[in-house]
């Protein structure tokens, strides 16, 4: 393959997933994180031209979040700096019902690099690797989304749509929103874990002010502020219906919430 790729955020859910398939598929990947070298740092833009030098093609995951302050800012530059390096196409990873998001999406859209949105809704995989995965050792489920419905989708999924948004064509402008086939309450996840896992989770509805401040308790203030936000906004059901978002690029349908999550318990259980 003639192309280089780059994933920003290779050691996160997404980014690994994405460089594993590119790989795969026969593709020269840079990894770049924190720790890589060269280095990615979000918030240490001096140190992104050398980071990028060379990459054709790259899929980024902004950290924190697209919702976060000053991302604006951040992706305006990265596009300037993206442009200057001679990258030829940016995939980015959105949050769907996010207005800070949406705005970054724009900002991109609109910069002289051809760039794609894979748009996704809330991650599977928060329940098994993510900040929700010690729900199956406290057995308490606990968020401020009432009886919402979610359309969870499979990292998976949103990886394998990422790469055919960097290597396949007709790509260049597209928002691909993307969800898991049907729209849970946490309820029902609660007791979708409590099968696979063998462990009774119930989940617990929380005030969005007792939620930051448990947050805060562990993370510190400016987490707790964001993560509190973003629940507030998301889970005001805007978000409650699915799409068809990975049928359209993948030509399939997504794996859903159940599988994602009995798979990974069979794959906790032959873990030594």
């Amino acid at each position: 393959m003639s192309e280089n790729f780059a994933v920003i955020g290779a050691t996160g859910k997404t980014g690994r997933r994405v460089a594993d398939l590119l790989e795969a598929d026969g593709h020269a990947v840079r990894r770049l994180a924190r720790g890589t070298n060269p280095a990615f740092d979000w918030e240490q833009p001096e140190h992104w031209a050398a980071a990028l030098q060379g990459v054709d093609r790259l899929y980024a995951a902004y950290v924190p979040d697209l919702a976060a302050p000053g991302s604006e800012a951040a992706i305006a530059r990265f596009a300037e700096i993206a442009e200057a390096a001679g990258v030829q196409r940016i995939v980015l990873l959105s949050g769907r019902g996010e207005d800070g998001a949406r705005r970054c999406e724009d900002i991109l859209l609109a910069s002289s690099v051809p760039a794609a949105i894979v748009r996704a809704s809330w991650f599977a995989q928060n329940f098994t690797e993510g900040m929700l995965g010690d729900a199956a050792t406290t057995g308490v489920l606990a968020l401020p989304a009432g009886n919402v419905r979610e359309p969870f989708i499979d990292v998976d999924d949103v990886a394998a749509v990422a790469v055919e948004a960097l290597t396949g064509t007709g790509h260049e402008g597209r928002v691909h929103e993307v969800t898991g086939p049907e729209s849970l309450t946490f309820a029902e996840v609660a007791a979708i874990l409590s099968e696979t896992t063998g462990r009774e989770i119930v989940y617990v509805p929380m005030e969005f002010d007792e939620f930051h401040a448990a947050v805060a308790a562990e993370e510190g203030e400016s987490v707790a502020n964001l993560l509190t936000e973003l629940c507030r906004e998301t889970f005001d059901g805007r978000n409650v219906l699915p799409t068809g978002g990975v049928a359209a690029a993948l030509g399939r349908r997504p794996r859903d919430l159940r599988s994602v999550l009995t798979n990974a318990a069979a794959a906790a259980t032959a873990r030594p």
